[in-house]
């Protein structure tokens, strides 16, 4: 008998984002560290915090999808436990329900002699194909736009010890801000099914934790784009465009024909990325939505960018009663 027993295996699937002929989605295989994300106390946070970052990923695992309609899709891992599906296939905006989201079933292909497998090799996942019953896109930073992370202060250490060490539970989303989106998500005639779209510099690694965080909170479910924990810390090429760049024009160019409200703040560079986007995709950009931020600096600077920059409503937001007026005259909300 083995003197440490072996953690059951698991598959995350990462919600995704599709077409009626594109089904894409990542995720992750790892061993399930019983990470209990209710867990308030400091010794548990701090458990927690070293099972999200140190994992026991599944390396070149066989893995296994099927669809509503019986059809089967394969993946495999690669060498840190991720996967990626990236294929086309047809008619899959019939096996959606109202909001968008289409669900499907994951499993290993593959026994692991010794090391039990969770929820009977039974993973669930969706991925988001827009409803026709949609008039715009939603793509929202996470950080200091909708949850309150310090990424403006000094040294970054309220951003620090906000993500390791503060329950996600306890974490405090930005007034007003879930409602807001709601109001965006229902569209106009307050009955549409708007896509929102999550992006955030933070790595994988915290996407359950912000995924409970924007449940809790009852903000609009929607795909949480993140990036590798190695792109977190390795050095970018001069003209590399940021992660969370790339991401948003992936959306733009999955969606050739849709429109799309900017949600970001004013504490890094969300003003600057915005712009060029809406300078790459004239006409698709609704409105831009900046959260200002106490560092009168930046916002100086974000006011002289926006100065001379008019090709696109832009708002930079104090509260989120503000937004909700200026996105009603705008015609983007019931």
């Amino acid at each position: 008998m083995p003197l440490f027993k072996k953690d059951p295996l698991q598959i995350i699937p990462f919600q995704g984002y599709g077409t009626s002929s594109h089904f894409y989605v990542r995720g992750r295989a790892l061993e399930d560290e019983g990470i209990d994300l209710s867990k308030r106390s400091f010794l548990q946070l701090l458990r927690n915090t070293w099972k999200r970052f140190e994992t026991d990923e599944i390396p070149h695992a066989n893995l296994k999808i099927k669809l509503p309609d019986d059809r089967f899709v394969y993946s495999k891992t690669d060498s840190n436990g991720y996967f990626k599906v990236d294929e086309q296939l047809n008619d899959l905006d019939r096996l959606v329900n109202t909001e968008g989201w289409l669900a499907f079933n994951m499993s290993f292909q593959d026994s692991f002699a010794g090391q039990p497998i969770n929820n009977d090799n039974n993973f669930q996942g969706e991925i988001l194909i827009p409803s026709s019953n949609s008039s715009f896109g939603v793509i929202s930073d996470i950080d200091d736009t909708i949850l309150h992370t310090g990424v403006t202060s000094t040294l970054k250490w309220r951003l620090i010890f906000n993500t390791l060490f503060r329950n996600a539970e306890s974490r405090s989303p930005l007034e007003g801000a879930a409602q807001f989106y709601h109001q965006l998500h229902r569209g106009a005639n307050g009955k549409e099914a708007n896509p929102i779209f999550y992006v955030s510099h933070s790595p994988w690694n915290l996407y359950r934790y912000l995924a409970f965080f924007l449940q809790h909170n009852d903000f609009p479910k929607g795909p949480i784009l993140l990036r590798d924990m190695k792109s977190v810390f390795g050095k970018k090429a001069q003209d590399e465009k940021p992660q969370k760049q790339k991401e948003i024009v992936n959306i733009l160019k999955t969606y050739p024909t849709m429109e799309f409200v900017l949600i970001g703040d004013g504490g890094e560079h969300d003003a600057d990325i915005y712009i060029e986007i809406a300078k790459a995709f004239p006409k698709r950009i609704k409105a831009i939505y900046l959260r200002s931020v106490a560092d009168q600096k930046r916002m100086l600077r974000i006011k002289g960018l926006f100065d001379s920059y008019k090709d696109t409503p832009v708002l930079l937001v104090n509260k989120s009663d503000d937004a909700i007026v200026h996105a009603r005259n705008l015609g983007l909300l019931h």
